[in-house]
């Protein structure tokens, strides 16, 4: 990771997460805006009609009037920083309304693009050795779009800190960010956070890795690059993209070999991972830890999902259900997520993506870092396949996410740490949507030959 900058130490009513360069500055912070003026000198990119800078309405929320009892800065996002963030019109999106919406492209963001994920095994040699040098590129290069922020305590606002980080590290960050546990009333709630263990885990990481992929898009210029996945359903007690020549390996003390193309990586925010801190080594390199990995060594956690545990999951016709969290019986979420058993889903085992997780060891199994580690990204784009084949098979819309009343999780809500704020349920739709399908490829001639996937 390059070395991070302090950019403002501010002892305003706010503080910045996840936000453009343009909002960081200290007229926008005084202001409570971020409406930055795009290409054409205006705000939002008005004068071309791609957008205009809107005052932010509090978001109807059955559960709102306790939300002026917390103290989190994440809660009602991104409300207590901005009161007007920029609207952009038709297919235009970004925080200036200077991008096109996922799926879009062209100079008005007229033209539909579809792009396929492959399964990395899938991939040519040139393809894979590809898309190892656009990562590298994205863990060196310093983001030209967005700052992180830090906190050395999370109940003081005159603590919290920006700084500069790649484009990879500010992908990193806001896992890191989003999965810390919710401040109320000076007191952590170890049970919430806004990206797991609750309904918007699926759509939480779907846009998630459409984030990194536009940003690595632009960063290498490359508008076809896309985050392969890992259908890790046939592997049994074996990680066989766990060698060198694909994601590495490591040794018996779990550390990378030096062969590994992630061996020099360093995960952000690791090393002094404290609930009441955000990320306090992001300008100290030297004291975060290197990506580790373990496959199969926990002997509890020694063996992957099988292929029947991803076709059991697909059963489950309910996308979650009361109480919307790890004790949800008989939701699909909640299976797919890890937490009940996808073969009855009344019985509390870990499986599906949380097994991964803790398959993998090391950096993947500390969830709030896990996304350090690439092989996440190729575990999630799996996830989300699987989630999208669940929705084709139930016809589920937009309209088809619960209402509950779990903090940032609410179908209006808006992802934490999006900005321009995107609302929960609008990125709980087809991948059609937003321009990409998965391939069928198959690694292994011992699955199902109905397979759906």
């Amino acid at each position: 990771m390059l070395p991070t900058l302090l950019l403002l130490s501010l002892c305003l009513s706010g503080v910045l997460s996840l936000f453009p360069k343009a909002c960081t500055t200290e007229e926008a912070l005084k202001e409570r805006c971020c409406c930055p003026r795009a290409q054409d000198g205006s705000m939002c990119g008005a004068a071309s009609r791609r957008g205009r800078c809107k005052f932010m309405h509090a978001a109807p929320h059955t559960h709102r009037k306790s939300y002026r009892q917390q103290n989190d800065d994440r809660l009602d996002w991104p409300r207590e920083f901005y009161d007007s963030v920029c609207v952009c019109s038709g297919n235009y999106d970004g925080a200036d309304c200077g991008d096109c919406k996922f799926g879009y492209t062209g100079e008005r963001c007229e033209t539909k693009k579809m792009t396929v994920r492959k399964e990395v095994r899938e991939l040519s040699r040139p393809e894979l050795l590809k898309f190892f040098s656009y990562l590298s590129l994205a863990k060196m290069k310093v983001s030209a779009r967005y700052h992180i922020m830090t906190a050395s305590n999370r109940h003081e606002r005159s603590t919290f800190r920006f700084h500069e980080a790649s484009v990879y590290d500010v992908f990193a960050w806001a896992h890191y960010y989003s999965f810390q546990p919710l401040l109320q009333n000076d007191e952590f709630n170890l049970t919430t956070n806004f990206a797991h263990e609750g309904p918007a885990f699926p759509p939480w990481h779907r846009w998630y890795l459409l984030f990194l992929e536009r940003e690595m898009q632009i960063l290498t210029k490359d508008p076809d690059f896309f985050i392969p996945y890992y259908d890790w359903s046939r592997d049994n007690s074996t990680c066989t993209i766990c060698t060198n020549p694909i994601m590495g390996a490591s040794d018996s003390q779990g550390v990378l070999t030096s062969s590994s193309y992630f061996a020099s990586w360093k995960s952000i925010c690791s090393g002094f991972n404290y609930i009441d801190k955000y990320c306090p080594v992001a300008e100290e390199p030297c004291r975060m830890e290197p990506l580790h990995r373990n496959p199969g060594a926990d002997p509890s956690n020694n063996r992957l999902s099988s292929f029947q545990d991803v076709e059991d999951a697909l059963k489950w016709k309910d996308f979650d259900t009361p109480p919307f969290n790890i004790s949800a019986k008989r939701s699909f979420r909640n299976c797919l997520e890890g937490f009940m058993d996808p073969t009855n889903g009344v019985v509390r085992r870990r499986s599906m993506h949380n097994l991964f997780h803790m398959f993998m060891g090391g950096t993947m199994s500390q969830v709030p870092l896990s996304s350090n580690d690439p092989i996440f990204l190729m575990h999630h784009a799996f996830i989300d396949k699987i989630l999208e084949l669940w929705m084709e098979k139930t016809n589920a819309t937009s309209e088809t996410y619960p209402q509950n009343n779990i903090f940032g999780h609410g179908p209006e809500d808006n992802i934490v740490p999006s900005m321009p704020p995107v609302r929960i349920k609008d990125y709980f739709q087809s991948t059609k949507v937003f321009g990409y399908t998965y391939s069928n490829y198959t690694p292994h001639a011992n699955g199902s030959p109905n397979s759906q996937y």
